[in-house]
């Protein structure tokens, strides 16, 4: 008995290469630390930018322009001074006309494209020209109290009139009136509200954000009708700027908490926001880290529940994804299909997909574990299956799993790349006919076949794109870490990745919670989903004003 013991423990060869792999990571460790407080000093020093952003400076040789020119009063001064600046772009649109029964004149100035051409003609042109019913002394005013519109701004400098125009405003010059009207009609081609491709449902709104940022600042008022929404606008970007806002229950939300996060985004210096994506990288806490700080999400309704949770939402103008903050790992598993359907099933697949998100990370590693160094664990029967399916198999365990495993993740990316019709077809079909080739050629085992098949369903499964890429890219490190040192080296690989999780935080929340620190009551809806009728607090991670979703 004691032998037979004794048989299973390692030899000191085995115990040193795990020394090895512990002082490695530390090794590790204390350096990124050290080039994390390098970086991040640096850009503490520097800054994402200001508030006001800094003026551009003139190309060699190009005279300074003024910062600010005033309307002079002088219709023609004032028209030749918007031509000057902004008159050689090809799509801007000038439209000079006279003032009903007078011989006073006035200019329309607009980009092609960007306002709604029939409001164009029929509130102002023809309201201009034929319908304003005053003296013709006071036609200027007259238009400036009477245009039927309810967004009716004024412009005080010829630089803010021409940014507002290729901004898609509509704007106005009169003969007169010393400033420029400025006209909110937006129109122009835009993408009609669909169901959101990346987070479909079987049960649940069909409703999803598109690019047009007031449809969405709409969407989530309808959504969500209470007087405490409030929404603060924010613009970013130097060379090409776009509105940002910031979304929140304002009797919830915890101050502190919305102070950081538009502190954050005040901070936002860069050329140009192209997507949401950017802000995620430049207001996270970690941003070496290969987990995603900020949730992203094309759907009011989990914008609107994550708001009444005490979170907060980013959206950018031109695109549908909107930024959730903070973010726990618990929360990139969940999915709104939860809480629509009843407490067990929704509990049921959570269940399933924290499985499913482990398999995604683990299964190749645990192959090359029990397969390369400890087949002993295996059952006999199933040993003795696996041995004889590999005989032939000219390489390794590590080579053969990259083999395949690279092969799937270059179908996988092909069938995003293909057209719709094409896409899904190609990846199943490619699947089958690589996996079934590599068999009948004998670089790898059938079972191994199961085992990448699995993985890659299992990838799937996880609700949130974001988070499945990155436990793909985790997952062949495991990989390295098996190899090496077999079942040590997967322990090993999994306790790093927990140290990391437990130390990351998500806007001064820790990712872990409510695992660790400890919150009991915040159990309800992490691994399971608790009846409705007992979730009856908001999380206490949040540190809300108001901590009762119902008495």
């Amino acid at each position: 008995m004691l032998s037979t013991i004794v048989s299973y423990i390692p030899g000191w060869a085995v115990f040193g290469q795990a020394l090895v792999a512990l002082l490695v990571p530390l090794l590790l460790g204390y350096l990124y630390k050290a080039l994390y407080r390098l970086v991040g000093s640096g850009r503490g020093q520097s800054g994402f930018g200001s508030k006001t952003l800094p003026q551009s400076k003139p190309a060699p040789g190009e005279p300074a322009r003024p910062a600010s020119t005033p309307f002079s009063g002088s219709y023609t001064t004032d028209l030749d001074a918007v031509k000057s600046g902004i008159g050689g772009n090809c799509d801007l649109n000038i439209r000079e006309f006279t003032l009903a029964d007078s011989q006073l004149r006035g200019a329309l100035v607009c980009v092609d494209g960007m306002q709604d051409d029939r409001l164009l003609n029929m509130k102002i042109l023809q309201f201009l020209m034929y319908d304003v019913p005053v003296p013709p002394q006071s036609y200027a005013e007259a238009a400036r109290q009477l245009l039927p519109f309810s967004q009716l701004n004024e412009a005080a400098s010829i630089e803010s009139f021409n940014k507002s125009v290729l901004f898609g405003h509509g704007a106005l010059l009169l003969e007169g009136l010393p400033c420029g009207l400025l006209i909110q009609l937006p129109g122009g081609p835009n993408r009609a509200i669909t169901e959101p491709v990346s987070e479909a449902l079987l049960r649940g709104p069909r409703l999803g954000f598109s690019e047009v940022l007031s449809e969405n600042t709409s969407m989530l008022r309808r959504q969500g009708m209470n007087d405490q929404l409030e929404m603060k606008t924010h613009r970013a970007g130097r060379t090409i700027q776009r509105d940002i806002v910031v979304a929140y229950m304002k009797d919830i939300v915890n101050p502190d908490l919305l102070e950081e996060v538009t502190n954050r985004i005040l901070k936002i210096d860069i050329d140009f926001l192209a997507e949401s994506g950017y802000i995620e990288q430049l207001i996270e806490d970690n941003y070496l880290s290969p987990f995603q700080q900020a949730q992203n999400t094309e759907r009011p309704d989990r914008v609107i529940s994550a708001l009444l949770e005490g979170r907060i939402a980013i959206l950018l103008d031109g695109t549908p994804f909107a930024l959730i903050v903070p973010v726990t790992f618990s929360m990139l598993l969940q999915s709104p299909e939860d809480y629509y359907e009843r407490w067990l099933p929704g509990t049921l697949l959570r269940l399933l997909r924290f499985a499913a998100s482990f398999l995604a990370l683990m299964a190749p590693s645990l192959y090359i574990s029990f397969i390369s160094f400890h087949p002993g664990l295996i059952p006999t029967e199933l040993a003795i299956s696996i041995i004889k399916t590999r005989q032939g198999v000219p390489f390794p365990s590590l080579i053969e799993v990259l083999i395949l495993e690279v092969a799937i993740e270059i179908l996988r990316e092909a069938g995003i790349r293909l057209p719709k019709p094409i896409g899904p077809a190609m990846g199943i079909v490619g699947g089958l006919i690589i996996g079934d080739a590599a068999v009948q050629a004998g670089i790898v085992s059938p079972f191994l076949v199961i085992v990448v098949a699995v993985t890659a369903i299992s990838s799937f499964s996880i609700p949130m794109y974001s988070a499945g890429i990155t436990l793909r890219i985790l997952r062949f490190a495991g990989m390295l870490f098996a190899a090496v040192l077999g079942m040590y080296g997967t322990i090993l690989f999994f306790l790093l990745i927990c140290s990391h999780l437990t130390k990351l935080k998500s806007f001064g929340v820790p990712y872990l919670t409510p695992v660790s620190p400890f919150r009991l009551s915040d159990w309800k809806d992490l691994f399971i989903r608790a009846p409705l009728a007992l979730m009856k607090r908001r999380p206490l991670m949040m540190k809300t004003r108001q901590d009762k979703r119902k008495s």
